[in-house]
């Protein structure tokens, strides 16, 4: 083998953690590479025909997190000839940074070979404030290295955007994304671990906590303690809501699951985000479910909301609900509205866009507000139920699709009269509509500007930043409810 000069060598960022983290014989990290994407392909659901956009995955010891890291790193296999470049975001564990740092090194090595930087993804953000050239921060910090041998697996060719983030707003890390989001050939991963050194049950509970403002998309709900990349985490969460992604949790688990003892553990999870193709949602592609889930637990869903309107009512303070009372479909993330009406006028009607808690639990919550809360009705009374004035009904929601739309009338002509709930955004100013308004507002047009007063905004507004997503709904109305079983069950 020629010598390396040192120019040469300054060029390519040699391995750090080989022989820690991860095997440094090559023949051992591929055989143990392996071992963990077998054993998660037995474990875990197989891989859909398309490849997710985007991932979150752990970067400790294989022997911790190798199992959560491929969980999802499977999901990569369909598109395995398709990305070419991966942009990896991951926290600074050793040098300090402000901002976001790229390294001076055109190549990154590990025992399986090397992996070339994508030159022209780095220019294209060089020049943004908020990122920097500063190897000092990647020599020898592992977020970004322990990444790369599973890529190598799991990929053919591929380039790499390595990112190191120290003190960075999520909106400075979405904008980066946002400049290299690019098309099916990119992938965005993000490298992160969860709670660290905290007792087995407590982490177990925040890293919870952690996985459903993941899965809700909610980046403001994220502490500094929940997750290490966590900047990084909420600038996806930012851009992901923005572009109408889903996401769904690989795997959770921890140190004390796999290779440590339970006194003080590190939390791993991993997700991938997965974009909403065509932006349509069609009655089909949510119903079938939903239908069959309320046919089932409708009943119990309207006498749970009705019980926690009662309660309030008699003052012995919120309703309590334990899941274990409840069928395990009931215990699955829902977002719905509860709508009252009375001599058929709305009453109240309060509700979630995003799922985020247990379905049952977002009923009784939602009923409640719906009665006591909604800035446009006088709060519900006791009367009113005595009289059997109320009926209900609730409305569960199907994830939401961005809709992309160039102009106002391009907006318009997307909308799916009777089908679609919309939610519509300007900044900080939001209006939601059930598809059950298109009874009343039939029109497209008069639907839109109704829509744009909700929000706060003149009905003949328009701007270039407006956004809009569009959602479906399945319902139960109590109406419905056989006579042996009322909704209004009074002492």
């Amino acid at each position: 083998m020629a010598p390396t000069s040192s120019t040469q060598s300054q060029l390519i960022r040699t391995p750090t953690v080989a022989g820690m983290f991860y095997p440094s014989n090559p023949k051992e990290l591929e055989a143990s590479v392996k071992y963990y994407l077998t054993e998660a392909a037995a474990k875990f659901e197989p891989a859909a025909k398309s490849a997710p956009k985007a991932i979150i995955a752990p970067h400790a010891g294989y022997v911790y997190s190798g199992l959560t890291a491929a969980a999802v790193y499977n999901r990569l296999a369909p598109a395995r000839d398709i990305i070419k470049r991966v942009v990896i975001l991951g926290p600074c564990h050793r040098v300090a940074v402000n901002g976001l740092a790229l390294p001076s090194t055109e190549v990154f090595a590990t025992p399986l070979g090397e992996v070339p930087l994508d030159m022209d993804g780095v220019a294209s953000i060089v020049t943004l404030p908020q990122v920097e050239i500063f190897n000092d921060t990647h020599i020898e910090d592992h977020s970004l290295e322990v990444h790369l041998p599973f890529l190598q697996k799991v990929l053919s060719t591929f380039s790499i955007v390595p990112l190191i983030v120290g003190q960075a707003s999520p909106e400075q890390v979405t904008e980066v994304l946002e400049t290299l989001w690019g098309g099916p050939e990119t992938l965005i991963l993000i490298s992160s671990d969860l709670s660290h050194y905290l007792a087995y049950d407590r982490a177990k509970a925040l890293d919870d906590q952690t996985r459903q403002a993941i899965e809700r998309l909610d980046a403001e709900a994220l502490s500094s303690e929940q997750a290490c990349g966590g900047h990084s985490i909420k600038g996806l969460l930012q851009l992901a809501r923005q572009k109408g992604l889903t996401v769904k949790t690989a795997d959770v688990r921890n140190s004390g699951d796999t290779a440590g003892t339970k006194d003080r553990v590190v939390g791993y999870d991993s997700w991938y985000f997965e974009e909403g193709g065509s932006g349509t949602t069609t009655k089909d592609d949510f119903g079938a479910a939903t239908r069959e889930l309320l046919a089932t637990h409708g009943q119990t869903l309207l006498h749970v909301a009705a019980a926690a309107i009662l309660t309030h009512l008699n003052k012995t303070g919120p309703m309590k609900l334990s899941l274990n009372e409840f069928a395990e479909p009931l215990w699955n993330h829902g977002a719905c509205f509860v709508s009252l009406n009375k001599d058929n006028q709305l009453r109240g009607c309060i509700g979630s866009i995003q799922a985020w808690r247990p379905l049952i639990t977002d009923v009784a919550k939602n009923a409640c507000k719906a009665a006591f809360q909604d800035r446009r009705f006088k709060k519900l009374t006791k009367t009113e139920i005595e009289k059997n004035a109320i009926t209900m009904s609730i409305s569960v929601l199907s994830p939401q699709t961005l809709l992309s739309f160039k102009d106002e009338a391009e907006f318009l002509s997307q909308l799916q009269p009777g089908i679609d709930g919309i939610v519509l955004q300007e900044g900080k100013r939001r209006g939601v509509f059930l598809p059950v308004v298109w009874e009343q507002l039939p029109e497209p047009e008069k639907f839109l500007s109704h829509l744009k007063r909700k929000a706060g905004l003149e009905e003949d507004y328009w701007s270039d930043t407006i956004q809009a997503w569009r959602y479906v709904t399945e319902g139960v109305y109590s109406e419905d409810l056989p006579p042996e079983a009322p909704l209004w069950q009074l002492d």
